[in-house]
């Protein structure tokens, strides 16, 4: 090799540096950039499912969660609870839920996948109000002395039951809706998806 090729050497060495340093710049600005076209953790709570562990709910307790905004109830129900709404089913202005747009699941007494747990949308169907828990039954509840439990919407007096089952004459049209959702475990159920072949 002459002493020209030995120049071109070094040349070829500050080019492949400088390109290398080049490349390693480029991917650091480059890796912000595209980390902005990932969904925000508030665009992957909006929409994304909801993972909820029901392990430490007691029977007669209710949990909300918070899925698409909205306030979601979760009732571990009582036996006691269960027979209540076959006694009042007649009650109800849509007792099987076969008038509105709900999961296959919901389309019983129970309203629910497994009769023990409701999961549903704690908002009113009449004007989206948020309706209030009134477990306490009879006199004590403020309701009504005939009264088994559940929901007073306080804005137009709309009741629903704890199946989330509207009352006839009500000015909500329809039973509070059940979100899709599918138990991941028995502690464990996801709101927001239906189960895949379900």
């Amino acid at each position: 090799m002459s002493c020209d090729e030995t120049v071109d050497c070094g040349r070829r060495r500050l080019l492949v540096a400088t390109s290398v340093a080049g490349g390693v710049a480029g991917v650091a600005v480059a890796i912000p950039f595209v980390s902005t076209f990932a969904p925000s953790e508030r665009a992957k709570s909006a929409g994304a499912p909801v993972e909820v562990d029901i392990s430490k709910l007691n029977p007669g307790e209710m949990m909300t969660v918070e899925w698409r905004g909205k306030p979601v109830w979760i009732i571990h129900r009582t036996k006691e609870m269960l027979d209540d709404l076959t006694k009042i089913a007649d009650k109800m202005a849509d007792p099987q839920s076969n008038r509105t747009m709900q999961p296959e699941y919901a389309k019983n007494e129970h309203r629910s996948i497994k009769p023990e747990y409701l999961v549903a949308i704690g908002i009113c169907t009449h004007l989206g109000c948020s309706p209030s828990e009134k477990f306490k039954t009879g006199a004590e509840s403020g309701v009504s002395p005939e009264w088994t439990g559940g929901f007073l919407c306080p804005c137009h007096g709309s009741l629903f039951d704890l199946a989330g089952r509207v009352y006839k004459s009500m000015p909500a049209p329809d039973n509070l809706e059940v979100p899709p959702h599918y138990y991941l475990s028995d502690a464990k159920i996801l709101i927001g998806e239906e189960k895949k072949g379900a």
